[in-house]
C-alpha cells in the first residue's frame, strides 16, 4: 500500500468514527439504533446503564453522583483517573475526552492549582463537554478544566507540558497508535505517567468481525494485540510499562443486550464469545 493510499484509508476510519460519535453526542436518549463505544448505551435507561457500568469498572459511587448530568455517556471501559493516582496541583490530559466524564473526576483530585484538559476531534462532544463543564464549576467552584478541539494523533499541546495522559477506550479507535504513543511521550514532562483503559486483542479478530462497522465504532475492530500495545509504547520512548487484563469486564458484556454488541456477537464463529478475542486492559507507563 502506497503512503497516500495509507494515509486516504486513515481519514476513512477517522471520519467513520467521528460520524458514530457526533451521533452519540447529539442523542438526547440513546435510541436502540444508536451506534457506540459501550456496552451499555443502547437498550436501556441510559442513565441507569451508564452508571452502572462506571461502577462495574471501578468508579466510585461518591464520584458519580457529583458529575454533571449527561457527563457519564457509558464509553468507559476502565477507570484510568484511579489507575493514574492523580495529585493536586498536576496537569492531566485525557485523550478522546467526550462528555467531560473522566476529565470531570480528574478536576476535583488535582484541585485548583491543577488543570484537566479533555482533548476530542468530535465537534459535537466538545460542545457537549463545555456545557456540561459550566454545571461543572457550580458545583464544585472549580475553574480548572477545558476542553481543545484535535486529534490525539497530534496532540494541541506543548512538548513537555503534561504530568499525566489518560485515556478510557479510546485510543483503540486511532488508526496511527503507533503516533498516538509517540505524541504522548513528547507532551508528558521528565518523569510524567500515562494511565490507559482500553481494549485490547487477545488473538486476532475473524474476518467478518474486523471488517464490520459496528465493530470499529464499538471498540473492537480498531483494537490491536496486547503485545502490539506494549512495542507501541515502548518505541515512544515510554518505561516502566505495566499491562494488566481485566477479562470479567468483556465477559459482562453479553449480559448488557446492547444491540451493537450483539451484531457482534453474532457474526462469532459457532461456540466462540467476544472474550476469546478482546479483553480490557489496563496500561501504565513513564517517561524517563
Amino acid at each position: 500500500m502506497s503512503r497516500n493510499d495509507e494515509y486516504t484509508q486513515q481519514q476513512e476510519l477517522r471520519e467513520k468514527v467521528r460520524a458514530g460519535y457526533a451521533s452519540i453526542a447529539e442523542s438526547e436518549t440513546r435510541s436502540t439504533d444508536s451506534e457506540c463505544c459501550a456496552t451499555s448505551c443502547c437498550g436501556a435507561d441510559p442513565g441507569d446503564a451508564a452508571a452502572a457500568l462506571a461502577e462495574a469498572v471501578g468508579y466510585d459511587e461518591k464520584e458519580l453522583a457529583q458529575l454533571p448530568d449527561g457527563a457519564n455517556m457509558g464509553l468507559s471501559c476502565g477507570n484510568p483517573t484511579a489507575l493514574a493516582a492523580l495529585k493536586e496541583g498536576e496537569v492531566v490530559v485525557d485523550l478522546g475526552s467526550g462528555g467531560g466524564f473522566d476529565i470531570f473526576i480528574a478536576g476535583g483530585k488535582v484541585g485548583p492549582k491543577g488543570r484537566a484538559i479533555g482533548v476530542d476531534m468530535t465537534a459535537e462532544m466538545l460542545s457537549k463537554a463545555r456545557k456540561n463543564a459550566v454545571t461543572y464549576r457550580e458545583r464544585t467552584g472549580l475553574d480548572n478544566v477545558e476542553f481543545r478541539l484535535g486529534e490525539i494523533e497530534h496532540l494541541p499541546l506543548p512538548d513537555g507540558s503534561v504530568d499525566v495522559i489518560i485515556s478510557n477506550c479510546v485510543i483503540n479507535l486511532s488508526p496511527d497508535k503507533d503516533q498516538v504513543w509517540r505524541e504522548i511521550a513528547r507532551v508528558l514532562k521528565p518523569g510524567g505517567r500515562v494511565a490507559v483503559s482500553d481494549l485490547a486483542l487477545v488473538q486476532p479478530l475473524p474476518d467478518k468481525v474486523a471488517t464490520m462497522v459496528e465493530a470499529l465504532v464499538g471498540c473492537v475492530a480498531g483494537a490491536v494485540l496486547i503485545s502490539e500495545t506494549e512495542r507501541a509504547a515502548k518505541e515512544a520512548g515510554l518505561t516502566d510499562i505495566v499491562l494488566e487484563r481485566k477479562d470479567d469486564y468483556v465477559d459482562a458484556m453479553t449480559t448488557w443486550n446492547d444491540p451493537l454488541y450483539m451484531q457482534i456477537i453474532e457474526a462469532l464463529p459457532e461456540g466462540s464469545k467476544i472474550s476469546d478475542y478482546v479483553t480490557s486492559l489496563n496500561v501504565s507507563a513513564r517517561k524517563a
